[in-house]
């Protein structure tokens, strides 16, 4: 018998191999799914094997991130709270899956992963699992047993395994859609990260003064080249990524509402999505109705809300995706953006299907199709029901 473990080399999952191993007396394989994360393949291998693992499987898996998830993200500009970009909740899915299907191939009786009890992600993973893998027991020692990671700390220690300093002061969740940074300013309401909490991005105050403008092009709603270089999503998002870094941009911490009903605090740093949603938010502005704008918003947002609540598997999930793929024909243009010492400001764009004809009129100027009787009829008639009921209610 043998129980596969979703590992990623952190403290929480690195306590698991060991454990696992003492308290059930079978091999304990584990399964990384690179979503991209900053940490070498080769190092969690050896990790892995040190830890004392059977075998150690790595998926890459950040193309398949990007097909089912992130692109009807940028679709739907989904920032959670309108600040955060759903770093994680996307990434669980397609690691949840993943390890199912290493499971199944190596013919386990068991998945564990190492989600405490009060966050967001043992949900994410166990909505999954109980739905490709409800044969199979499901084994999360650190929610089960509350354990805290002063105790995982020194179950290593206690066995000879090494923990790094960093994991015992900030947890950190890396991957291709940004960073997330939990710490014990994140535990509470009033102090901010201090700038060695963020990995990658440099602090505003040191970035360039010169700052740089980037200009991306979108195709369909999504991103195809930057800079007039052609680029497949992944490269395009990376690169997005470090250009962002080095420019101070991407920083912030997001207060919202946990699964569990909690209110919760979480650090991130998030470069590519936000250069992204922004640069896409201003071309749909371009090219789409305000009534495709406003009913598209209002479904991202309630599609943003069940990813983030491990949801990906309800059916209305892709009826959204479809109204989403739908509304982004004519999304299609180039945006410039200028990345300056932490802000993102957006210097223009253009589109074939610009909504911006000056042919027809010029807001505030002038107008070809109608003349200034039409405008006062428009305007009485824009008014009418609201002076209705004003009328009405001044009787009473």
């Amino acid at each position: 018998m043998a129980i596969v473990l979703a590992f990623s080399g952190g403290l929480d999952t690195s306590f698991c191999v060991p454990y696992l191993r003492e308290k059930y007396t079978e091999e304990v394989f584990t399964v990384t799914v690179d979503t991209g994360a900053s940490v070498e393949k080769e190092v969690l291998q050896a990790r892995s094997r040190e830890l004392g693992a059977k075998e150690h499987f790595h998926i890459d898996a950040r193309t398949a991130l990007y097909e089912d998830h992130l692109k009807f993200l940028i679709m739907g500009n989904v920032l959670r709270g309108g600040v955060y970009p759903l770093c994680v909740g996307a990434e669980r899915v397609v690691q949840a899956r993943e390890v199912v299907r290493i499971a199944r191939q190596i013919g386990a009786r068991a998945i564990a992963h190492g989600s405490t009890g009060a966050g967001n992600d043992q949900f994410r993973f166990d909505s999954v699992i109980q739905l490709l893998a409800d044969d199979m027991d499901l084994i999360t020692p650190i929610r089960d047993e509350g354990l805290t990671r002063q105790y995982t700390t020194a179950f290593l220690h206690e066995r000879g395994f090494s923990v790094p300093e960093k994991t015992t002061q900030y947890s950190i969740n890396d991957g291709l859609w940004g960073i997330t940074i939990g710490g014990r300013e994140t535990l509470d309401t009033i102090d901010p990260l201090p700038d060695e909490a963020y990995p990658n991005t440099v602090p505003p105050s040191k970035a360039p003064n010169s700052g740089i403008t980037l200009h991306i092009q979108f195709e369909e709603g999504l991103p195809t080249a930057l800079d007039g270089h052609t680029m497949e999503p992944v490269q395009l998002i990376t690169e997005l990524a470090t250009i962002g870094a080095n420019h101070g941009i991407g920083r912030d911490i997001h207060v919202g509402d946990t699964i569990l009903g909690l209110k919760g605090r979480i650090g991130f740093e998030a470069p590519a999505p936000l250069i992204l949603i922004t640069a896409h938010r201003e071309l749909e502005k371009l090219v789409l109705t305000k009534w495709q704008r406003y009913h598209k918003d209002q479904l991202s947002d309630f599609y943003g809300m069940l990813l983030h609540e491990g949801q990906h598997f309800d059916p209305v999930m892709r009826d959204i995706e479809a109204f989403l793929i739908s509304s982004q024909h004519v999304v299609t243009g180039s945006v410039s953006v200028r990345l300056c010492k932490g802000m993102i400001a957006v210097q223009g764009c253009k589109s074939p299907y610009s909504m911006f004809d000056t042919g027809i009129a010029t807001y505030g100027e002038e107008t070809a199709l109608w003349d200034g009787r039409d405008a006062r009829s428009f305007c009485m008639l824009n008014g009418l029901q609201a002076y209705l009921a004003h009328k009405a209610r001044s009787k009473q």
